[in-house]
């Protein structure tokens, strides 16, 4: 199969791939509903999972299409909100403007690496908008969706997700956020 978006040599259905996906993911998947019909997986080398790395590897032209899945926190008092962003890989989360006053928090940061894999069941540097625990809001900066073909992580640093752009915000808890993403 080839991938709609980079030249891939290892394309297939997720649904094919479930052995390569951390458990969430991989029920998620076998699951269905939004955002996981037309989920393609590729299999990529995990030294090369960052970013930059990646697309100095696989295209440069993928860096339109990537984008990055983080896992903040939102406090209010004693309590806290977890959420995750999901921002085209070249613009950053406005996690103390646009993350903060969605969640109604005093304060937000980005969630301690120890706490958003051990929340999420997924490898830091792979996490993905596809199988968070249930009730995470996912807070979609609109350019995402509006590119025809996303490039995401797969919650595991070998291999990414490729899905379309209008799917994301289909994505269970998904809402958009005008200005999440701050270009550079």
């Amino acid at each position: 199969m080839r991938a709609p978006i980079g030249s891939f040599d290892n394309a297939l259905p997720a649904a094919d791939r479930l052995d390569l996906l951390p458990a969430p993911v991989a029920e998620a998947v076998k699951k269905g509903g939004p955002g996981t019909a037309e989920l393609i997986h590729v299999d990529t080398d995990p030294a090369i999972a960052d970013t930059a790395a990646f697309v100095a590897y696989y295209g440069e032209e993928l860096m339109g299409s990537s984008a990055n899945c983080v896992i903040v926190l939102g406090r209010r008092g004693a309590g806290s909100t977890p959420a995750a962003c999901l921002v085209l890989s070249r613009h950053r989360v406005d996690v103390n403007g646009a993350v903060r006053k969605h969640l109604g928090s005093r304060k937000a940061s980005f969630a301690p690496r120890e706490f958003a894999t051990g929340e999420t069941g997924m490898e830091y540097g792979g996490i993905t908008p596809v199988g968070l625990p249930a009730g995470w809001p996912l807070l979609v900066d609109p350019a995402v969706a509006d590119v025809p073909w996303v490039l995401v992580g797969s919650g595991a640093r070998r291999g990414k997700l490729i899905l379309p752009g209008r799917e994301v915000a289909a994505l269970p808890h998904a809402e958009t956020v005008p200005g999440l993403g701050l270009a550079p």
